[in-house]
């Protein structure tokens, strides 16, 4: 059975999918789809707009975490997440930590750090103060031993690998520091760089972020 991914390469939740996909070899399409598109069929597949989602044989399936967890159990070899219930359990709570309290934060620097836009001075520190609090938590649950949740590779490496370099790379154009830098995210970033996935998926968003520049650049 094969499934589409629907999305860019550029986004960091298509990519986090991207790669689990990639790291169970689960054969798969690609599909590009840009955000923002509001067309009626999208929204069938899709009720927000937003990527990624999964066109599947039995229908589409939107949001990330939902796509996650149809992946795992459709194509269980390779797993992602223990068979242990705690220990899936704590994945899950990694992810959640690393997209709501680290990643979705962030977001709020993105129109000033990457889209030419402005962030207030009030959203700066408000964004701020959440960020650090979100990583202090973060912190006390991730082990990098080697991997995020211990010592085997797990949807909370693809959430990781997906998310903490972009906020890290956001923190320090807007606040002049990494919030991130207490963690040790370097070796981390370096070890799992050595990954023939993770070096596909950073190939293939390199180049979807230069098509999206150009793209914007051209409606300017």
């Amino acid at each position: 059975m094969t499934i589409k991914l629907c999305g860019f390469s550029a986004s960091n939740y298509y990519n986090k999918i991207k790669l689990q996909l990639l790291e169970k070899a689960v054969p798969f399409e690609e599909e590009l789809v840009w955000v923002g598109n509001s067309e009626a069929a999208l929204l069938q597949r899709s009720p927000l707009g937003k990527v990624p989602f999964l066109d599947t044989p039995e229908g589409p399936i939107s949001e990330s975490m939902a796509c996650a967890e149809y992946i795992e159990t459709v194509f269980p070899r390779s797993p992602l997440l223990p068979s242990d219930p705690y220990a899936a359990a704590k994945v899950r709570e990694l992810i959640i930590y690393s997209e709501l309290h680290i990643e979705l934060v962030a977001r709020q620097l993105y129109p000033e750090a990457f889209f030419g836009g402005k962030v207030s001075d009030g959203t700066k520190e408000r964004t701020y103060k959440l960020l650090v609090k979100g990583v202090a938590g973060f912190a006390k649950l991730a082990r990098f031993a080697p991997y995020v949740a211990g010592p085997q590779f797990t949807l909370a490496d693809c959430a990781a690998i997906a998310h903490l370099p972009l906020v890290a790379s956001v923190s320090k154009m807007i606040y002049g520091e990494d919030v991130l830098a207490a963690l040790p995210l370097k070796n981390y970033l370096r070890s799992m760089n050595e990954r023939a996935t993770v070096q596909k998926v950073n190939a293939d968003r390199k180049a979807s972020t230069e098509l999206l520049m150009t793209l914007s650049a051209s409606k300017k």
